[in-house]
């Protein structure tokens, strides 16, 4: 089964992004900040794809991104930012960090299950 890991301070949104990730057939790990997101890598790393949240106590989306794609052994993770962040120049700062994908909060299932797509698929 593949492993997804959703990085959000909102329980509550973290509970959605399980959801509807599981209903996609994903086995899902959670954390609340970067910090934690860095200790679930170093423990899964299987993990395929990441959401991540910008805003975030600790260690922030960005932060954790940054470090992250540091690491040549995380190379292969997709990870999308999911956040209310919608500057443009915070969508291309998190685009060359490394983020592979941006989805705008508040959205559905449909449109990560697209996003999602595009990610693995291309299309």
């Amino acid at each position: 089964m593949k492993k997804a890991l959703v990085v959000d301070d909102s329980k509550a949104i973290r509970q959605i992004e399980r959801k509807y990730l599981e209903e996609l057939g994903y086995y899902v790990l959670e954390a609340s900040n970067g910090e934690e997101a860095l200790k679930v890598l170093q423990e899964n790393p299987d993990i395929v794809l990441i959401l991540l949240d910008w805003h975030m106590p600790v260690m922030n989306g960005y932060e954790f991104l940054k470090k992250m794609r540091s690491m040549d052994e995380y190379s292969h993770i997709k990870v999308m930012m999911v956040t209310t962040e919608n500057q443009q120049k915070s969508v291309i700062d998190a685009l060359m960090a490394g983020a592979n994908e941006y989805l705008m909060k508040p959205f559905d299932k449909e449109m990560l299950e697209t996003k999602i797509r595009y990610l693995f698929e291309g299309i």
